[in-house]
């Protein structure tokens, strides 16, 4: 869990500011990421990429079979984490929290532990 930060601050933005691309490199770890991360990551050699994301279609450019094929096996393994955080999220109790936010991962990690 990173440091709390107001909701209005997009994932993308927190994760430079955290510098979460330095600290996946030098944990020699990867992220799936969806594609609110795209830029995130700009490696020079594309085999470095720390951050996964999928592809993004626009109106002039339609995905490949082969880009659409890749982004259902992203969603695939997005999925199961993507369920185990809906559920702390929809903790009431959490909306109800009278103090620091910045106390708030540690209290979420006390209570998932």
């Amino acid at each position: 869990m990173s440091a709390a930060r107001p909701g209005r601050t997009h994932d993308a933005t927190t994760a430079r500011h955290d510098k979460l691309v330095e600290h996946l490199k030098t944990a020699d770890l990867g992220d799936l990421a969806d594609l609110g991360f795209l830029g995130v990551d700009k490696p020079e050699n594309p085999n470095d990429l720390v951050i996964v994301t999928g592809f993004k279609a626009t109106r002039a450019r339609k995905l490949t079979p082969g880009q659409k094929q890749a982004n259902r096996v992203l969603a695939a393994a997005r999925a199961p984490v993507e369920h185990g955080f809906a559920n702390p999220e929809a903790w009431r109790v959490l909306t109800k929290l009278r103090t620091d936010p910045g106390h708030a991962p540690a209290l979420l990690r006390a209570c998932s532990s």
